[in-house]
């Protein structure tokens, strides 16, 4: 097989006939270091929930999905270690930008907003507390950086660079599907507060949803019973190892040895827990 792309968390494989392999690892990564201890069968739940997603927005837009049934895929691919972390999938001209749709006054956006800046090309009229939601989600794009950090950027330079119909058409599109994931998810008890998307075309030109969708990696989930207005809510997602990280002095370390035996138990808990609420 050909491997085009070994990831933070994903290896890809080129079939050469217009389909790749994606396989999702168990690796997990915090302050741009692999981190050397693998989160027990993050990489399952990972593809689980983006394979439920791609499902249940594929009336809004299409998707990349072929089949997630190994028997589909080369036989290098027909092995235990292989199933529930591997998708077949159409190739793709991506789209150089990561969408993101902003749901809620978090992050630097909200640090933007406390100084009376607009942020990334929004202004806001109405009063917010860290962490309320707005009163429309918001979509900001960032350049997909070959090495170093994204760029944020506006919505208008996305579409000035794509053009305003591919850049509209890609607007709808992700504001579509995180609202209408945004409904599920919340029936079952987590807050999709921001996500990002990415997306590509087929040769026909047709928009189509790709990578991964709605993750504790790609997404901010947070617990709908322990939610409150004014503070940071708890999260679903690699916050527990960072954490932990921060607390022994070990943030951005490129030489940590191995992350603690309970850290990786109640880390893989909090990924399971997301699956179990929204693929239920």
């Amino acid at each position: 097989m050909k491997k085009i792309i070994s990831g933070k968390v994903r290896e890809v494989y080129d079939l050469e006939d217009g389909r790749m392999v994606i396989v999702t690892t168990d690796r997990i990564s915090a302050f741009d270091v692999i981190l050397p201890t693998m989160i027990t069968d993050k990489g399952k739940v990972l593809n689980a929930l983006s394979n439920f997603w791609f499902n249940y927005t594929k009336d809004i837009c299409a998707n990349h999905m072929i089949s997630s049934d190994l028997k589909d895929m080369p036989e290098e691919f027909q092995k235990p270690e292989f199933e529930g972390r591997t998708i077949l999938v159409k190739k793709l001209k991506m789209v150089p930008y990561e969408v993101i749709v902003r749901g809620y006054m978090f992050g630097s956006m909200y640090e933007a907003y406390k100084k009376g800046e607009p942020f990334l090309g929004h202004s806001f009229d109405k009063e917010y507390q860290q962490a309320e939601k707005l009163a429309e989600p918001i979509v900001t794009p960032s350049t997909k950086a070959a090495e170093g950090h994204d760029i944020n950027v506006t919505l208008e330079y996305m579409k000035n660079d794509l053009g305003e119909e591919l850049g509209t058409k890609i607007e709808q599109a992700a504001l579509a599907i995180y609202k209408k994931c945004y409904d599920h998810a919340y029936k079952n008890g987590i807050i999709i507060a921001d996500t990002k998307f990415e997306f590509g075309l087929t040769e026909d030109g047709t928009l189509v949803l790709a990578d991964e969708v709605l993750t504790p990696d790609s997404s901010r989930f947070w617990d709908l019973s322990k939610y409150a207005v004014g503070s940071s809510p708890a999260s679903y997602d690699k916050q527990f190892v960072r954490d932990w990280l921060k607390d022994n002095n070990l943030a951005g370390d490129p030489n940590i040895k191995e992350i603690p035996a309970d850290v990786v138990a109640k880390t893989a808990a909090i990924y399971k827990e997301c699956e179990i609420k929204i693929c239920c």
